[in-house]
C-alpha cells in the first residue's frame, strides 16, 4: 500500500513550549515542529529562524513579549528553507540575517524549495496566503560576524556544510549556549534532501568543540544541560553514519535507488522509525544519499514535480 505524501496527512497540531536554557535565552519547540531561538540582549532582541508564514511567527513574537519588551532587532537565517525563513515578514524593522551561501541559494532554488515544501507539509505553512514572497537577507557575510545586543556578543559562524551548503550556528559566549539549526536535530529525522553528508560530521565535530551548557536543535526538545548536547548531537551522527554508509553500500553494490532505498530503510527502521517527519524524509534523503555516493556534490533543486515522481518511485 502506498504511503501519504510526504507530510500530507500530519494535520495535529503540537504543543508549544517555551523554554529559559540560559540567562535571557530561549527555545520555541514543538514536539518535532521547527523550533525558533530567542537571545535578549541589553537593548534588543534576536530571534533565530522566522518560522514559514508570518502568521505563525507570530506565535513566537506573543512568547518574546511575555518576557521582554525590548524591539526584536534581528532574524537570523540558519539556513534557507522555507519552513525556517517564510515568516521574516512578521518582524517589522528586523534585519534579516545570513551567509553569503545561503543567499546564493536562495536565488538559485528559493522558489522551486517554497513550492516544494508547501505541497510536502501544507500543516506548517499556516496562512499561506500571509508570506508575501521570498526571504531576502538584508546582511549576509562569508564565515563569521559578531552582533552586539548592547554588551551581549552573539557570534554567527558557519562552521562546515551539513544540512546544507549555506548552515550557520549562533554561540552565545556569556552563557556558552548554541543555536545550531538542522544541523543538529533531537529525536527528530535529520532532513537530507539539500544535505552535505560526508562534510556533515566533519562539521558536528566542531561544534562539539563549544562543549555548550545548552544547545536549541532545529526539532525536538532543548537540549539544557551539556549531557544533553553530547547526546544530541551524538545521536545526529549516528542517524547521519547509518544513512550514507547504506547509501555507499548500495552505490558500491550496483543497486538501484529503489533497492538501495529499501535496504536502507531496513537498516534505519529499527532505531530511528519512531522519530518524528522520519517516514517524510526517508525518500529524500536516501534519494540526497545515493547521488552523492555517486560523486553528485551539489544538490539536485527539488520541485514540487521532482518530489511527487521520487515519492512514487520509491513509496508507491
Amino acid at each position: 500500500m502506498a504511503k501519504g505524501f510526504a507530510s500530507t496527512g500530519d494535520t495535529a497540531d503540537k504543543t508549544i513550549s517555551f523554554d529559559e536554557i540560559g540567562r535571557d535565552l530561549y527555545a520555541f519547540t514543538a514536539e518535532g515542529d521547527p523550533n525558533s531561538g530567542i537571545i535578549i540582549g541589553d537593548d534588543g532582541v534576536m530571534v533565530v529562524d522566522a518560522q514559514a508564514t508570518p502568521v505563525m511567527a507570530l506565535e513566537v513574537i506573543e512568547r518574546v513579549r511575555k518576557v521582554t519588551d525590548k524591539p526584536i532587532k534581528y532574524v537570523l537565517l540558519s539556513h534557507y528553507h522555507a519552513v525556517r525563513v517564510l515568516g521574516a515578514s512578521a518582524y517589522d524593522e528586523a534585519e534579516i540575517l545570513a551567509s553569503d551561501t545561503t543567499r546564493d541559494l536562495i536565488v538559485e532554488r528559493g522558489q522551486q524549495d517554497k513550492d516544494s515544501e508547501i505541497g510536502r507539509f501544507p500543516r506548517l505553512f499556516r496562512a499561506v496566503e500571509s508570506i508575501p514572497g521570498l526571504t531576502w537577507p538584508t546582511i549576509t557575510f562569508q564565515k563569521q560576524m559578531s552582533v552586539w545586543l548592547g554588551k551581549r556578543e552573539v557570534r554567527i559562524m558557519h562552521i562546515g556544510r551539513g544540512h546544507t551548503a549555506g548552515d550557520v550556528v549562533a554561540w552565545v559566549p556569556d552563557a556558552n549556549v548554541v543555536f545550531s539549526g538542522d544541523l543538529v536535530e533531537y529525536h527528530s529525522a535529520c532532513y537530507c534532501g539539500d544535505a552535505h553528508l560526508k562534510d556533515w560530521p566533519e562539521t558536528l565535530k566542531r561544534l562539539g568543540e563549544f562543549k555548550a551548557n545548552a544547545l536549541v536543535p532545529g526539532r525536538g526538545a532543548a537540549l539544557a544541560t551539556p549531557d544533553k548536547v553530547r547526546d544530541g548531537i551524538e545521536g545526529t551522527r549516528d542517524f547521519l553514519s547509518a544513512l550514507y554508509d547504506s547509501a555507499k553500500a548500495g552505490v558500491a553494490k550496483g543497486l538501484s535507488l529503489k533497492d538501495t532505498f529499501v535496504a536502507t530503510k531496513q537498516v534505519m527502521d529499527p532505531k530511528f522509525g519512531s522519530y518524528a517527519i522520519y517516514e517524510h524524509c526517508m525518500p529524500f534523503n536516501v534519494a540526497r544519499a545515493y547521488d552523492e555516493a555517486k560523486g553528485v556534490d551539489h544538490p539536485v533543486i527539488w520541485t514540487a514535480e521532482r518530489d511527487r515522481e521520487m515519492w512514487a518511485a520509491l513509496q508507491g
